[in-house]
């Protein structure tokens, strides 16, 4: 009894630790590298995107692509390189694009 306890309590704490914050997966995607919540550095700024997007449905689906793709042209000269899902997960690549949709 106490080892299946012992095994819950690891496959519980695995499962609370195995997803990132958007925060945390953009800091290890390298996002964070270019862009801040309200500056300009290399890339545009979250509160930038987050407007030009404003009212768009399509927005975090343009967002996620743009992202695993890369382009450049868009927000200037300087390309943004791909970010393949061995960098970032599908899913907290959905979380990061979606918290900067929100950002304000």
């Amino acid at each position: 009894m106490i080892k299946q306890l012992l095994i819950l309590s690891s496959l519980a704490l695995a499962a609370t630790t195995a997803l990132a914050t958007p925060d945390e997966a953009m800091g290890k995607a390298g996002c964070m590298a270019c862009h801040t919540k309200d500056k300009k550095v290399v890339g545009p700024s979250f509160k930038d995107i987050a407007a030009k997007y404003k009212g768009d449905k399509e927005a975090s689906a343009k967002l996620t692509e743009k992202v695993r793709k890369g382009g450049a042209g868009a927000w200037g000269p300087i390309p943004m390189p791909p970010h393949p899902a061995d960098k970032i997960s599908d899913a907290d690549l959905k979380g990061s694009v979606d918290q900067i949709l929100k950002t304000q």
